[in-house]
């Protein structure tokens, strides 16, 4: 399927997109819950304001940096601060 030049709200529930590309799309105040994103590939991405929690973060990258790293050292940092 192929969707051009169209605004349109899905609501897609028990589906497998695995292989689907998404080129300048706004997805903008979209929810998604209970999905696998694993080997997701983000470029040239706008991220304002997103949220991301309880999530199983092993292997995820941002500019090339483990996340888990990332969030280990934040969380470091703020006990030292106590």
């Amino acid at each position: 399927m192929k969707l051009e030049n169209a605004k349109v709200c899905l609501e897609v529930v028990n589906c497998n997109l695995s292989g689907s590309s998404f080129h300048d799309v706004n997805f903008s105040n979209t929810v998604l819950d209970d999905v696998n994103l694993s080997h997701l590939k983000i470029t040239n991405a706008c991220m304002h304001d997103v949220s991301i929690s309880d999530a199983m973060l092993d292997g995820m990258t941002i500019n090339g940096i483990e996340v888990t790293e990332l969030l280990a050292a934040y969380q470091a940092a703020q006990a030292g601060k106590s």
